[in-house]
């Protein structure tokens, strides 16, 4: 066990206004994301589960076709291989959690 100082994680920056601290548990990965307003999010799927916890700010995610306007303190849990896209509706803050691990969330040492 440690603990992690956020602050000192190396970004992972996946899209434009995208910008995460990635953590990697033995079952799960969590992203800690700032994103800028306005920037998308493309549609995509994956077989993980995903936890999306809105810390800050509005963002629009559209699940499966239907939008959705999530505010900070909501918290939505994607099914895996379900399509979503989004895009911050203001800077926000997220943070996402996915199980299993996210293998191509992997950063180059």
């Amino acid at each position: 066990m440690q603990i992690i100082a956020r602050d000192q994680l190396p970004d992972f920056n996946p899209f434009p206004g995208y910008r995460g601290k990635l953590i990697h548990a033995e079952s799960m990965t969590v992203v800690h994301w700032t994103i800028d307003a306005e920037c998308p999010i493309p549609e995509h799927s994956h077989p993980h589960e995903q936890i999306m916890n809105v810390m800050k700010g509005e963002f629009e995610l559209v699940l499966d076709g239907k939008p959705l306007r999530m505010k900070a303190g909501d918290v939505l849990v994607i099914p895996g291989d379900v399509p979503h896209s989004g895009h911050g509706i203001t800077d926000c803050e997220v943070i996402d959690i996915w199980h299993p691990v996210r293998e191509e969330y992997q950063l180059d040492s």
